[in-house]
This record gives C-alpha cells, structure tokens and sequence, in this order.
C-alpha cells in the first residue's frame, strides 16, 4: 500500500477509500490491488485523484490503452476506479465514464484426476497438502483458503463457511468427507506444534498470529506441480479450475456448480463447458445418427 501517490497518501482519501472497503469486508488482497490501481491513477494525474474530470479518465484510458496495458489489467484498474469515483468521492458521473476492455478469455488450464492425486502427495507437509486440498475440494479461490479460520468449519453440515469471497460475498462451500479426515488430522498435528487455536486461522503462517500468504501458498502450488513432474502451468487457481470442470464432466447440474464457486453470473461458470473434454467427449454427434455412404466408396451389391 506504499505506491500511492504522496498527495494521496498525505490526505484523508486514502483512509477513506481504505473504510470504505472494510465496511464492505473486502479482502486484504482486494484492497491492496485496488489502492495500487487509484495510486497508478492519480500518478498519471500527477495532483489528487478528486480533482480528475471526465475528460482525464477518457485521456488516462486512451494513454493506457496506447501503453500496451493487458485489457485484464486495465479492467482491473476500471474497477478500482470506478469504486473510488462511486463510494469515496460519490461521484457516479465520472465512475460512468470509465469503459471496461473487451478481450479474449483464455481457456483455463485444468489438471487431470491423476495429475491432480499426484499433485496433492507431492507436496511436503501436512499443513500444505491440507490447504491446498481445501482449495480443490471445495474449489476455493487462493484468498478464500488463507482467510479461512478454524470456526469456519461446520462438520455437522459438511460445509465450509466463507466470510470473505469475492466482493465481500458470504457463501457456504462443500466440505466433503475426505477432506473433513484431513482437517482432523492436520488440527492434531497443529495442536501438537503449538500453532493451532479453536479460535484461530486455519492454515498459520510462520506467525500463528497471521495466516499462510496467498504468496505462500502460490508458491506452495508451483513446487508441488514440479515435484509431480506436471509440465502444465499451474497455480492456486488452477485447482479451482480443475473442481469445476471435474464436477462439470461428473454431470452435476452447471447452476449448483456456480453456487458453489461463489459466481455472481450464470455465464462465469459456463465457461468451464469449454475444457470438460469428457463432457464432450459423451455428446453423440447428429452425424453418427446417419446412415450414408461416404464418398468414394461404392454401396455394396444387395
């Protein structure tokens, strides 16, 4: 949170803008990201952020655009913006202004039952193999499995309760009985280390006090996949990924996957429709209905 601007980090709007998306639990990441993006702005402005006119957010976005800035980027910076122009500065007329980027959306990398069984036993402790479980099991996104506290965990309703997903939403998610045995096993071994509390996170960092980093546990990912000796490009969201599409090829119904994923449009989970391969792959095709005789080939004498 150090690369604002000094005029801003100097004022009261970067408290502001902090409050604002407390009171709106945000994530730490969220908040992060989204002071460095009003901070990326008001350097480019190069005076305080609520002086800009429309004609600034119209000039930035051309500039970055011109710049080379991935659209993925540049939709992240509008959506930093345009909660600094709506809640901070209540001024909706200029978060209008700001103009999201249309882009291509990669197909998402996705690990196989067996790259992913490997995955987990290649990791080098319990703790780890752990979390990284809780992310595939019940298809966490990275920031949700850091900020997941021991209470979170309702083993009579086999779920998992989410405080903090994206935007600050609550939902539940699955806790399937494996994964329960797991817990278990890593509480017992917490406890007999010294650093787990009923009433702590449930994956501690070095401090017990603070919870393993989304850094960590990116790391964490990284160097499981290479020990599996899995060539793909994998990250924390990766297992999330490959949770979707598995439960999307075992033909669970597309609106109980997106309820579980946390998704705010239907259209965000159907995507995942793309990589079920085995999904796919069970479609009969109109042509195999037909019965013709292909080119070349002369019909047999009757």
């Amino acid at each position: 949170m150090n690369d604002l601007l000094p005029v801003l980090a100097i004022s009261p709007l970067r408290q502001r803008l902090i409050d604002d998306m407390t009171l709106r639990r945000f994530s730490r990441e969220t908040q992060r990201n989204y002071i460095r993006d009003v901070g990326r702005f008001a350097t480019w402005l190069g005076r305080s952020p609520h002086t800009a006119t429309a004609e600034d957010i119209r000039l930035f976005q051309i500039e970055q655009r011109d710049a080379g800035v991935p659209a993925p980027t540049m939709n992240s910076i509008v959506a930093a913006l345009r909660f600094f122009f709506t809640h901070t500065l209540d001024r909706p007329d200029l978060a209008r202004k700001l103009v999201r980027t249309a882009h291509a959306r990669k197909i998402p990398v996705v690990l196989t039952l067996e790259e992913m069984k490997r995955l987990l036993n290649a990791t080098t402790c319990l703790k780890h193999q752990a979390a990284l479980s809780v992310a595939y099991g019940a298809g966490l996104r990275v920031a949700e499995v850091s900020a997941l506290k021991v209470s979170d965990i309702d083993s009579e309703r086999m779920l998992l309760r989410i405080e903090r997903g994206k935007g600050g939403r609550y939902r539940n998610a699955m806790l399937p009985q494996g994964l329960l045995v797991l817990l278990r096993d890593w509480w017992r071994a917490g406890r007999q280390l010294g650093v787990m509390r009923a009433d702590g996170w449930l994956f501690p960092g070095q401090n017990a006090m603070v919870p393993l980093s989304t850094r960590q546990l990116y790391r964490v990912v990284v160097e499981a996949a290479a020990a599996a000796d899995i060539a793909k490009r994998v990250g924390p969201h990766t297992l999330r990924h490959s949770f979707a599409t598995h439960l999307l090829e075992d033909g669970v119904d597309i609106r109980v996957i997106q309820a579980l994923l946390g998704h705010a449009k239907l259209n965000t989970t159907a995507f995942y429709t793309q990589v079920a391969t085995k999904t796919i792959r069970a479609v009969i095709s109109p042509l195999d209905r037909l019965a013709f005789t292909s080119p070349g080939r002369e019909a047999p004498d009757g």
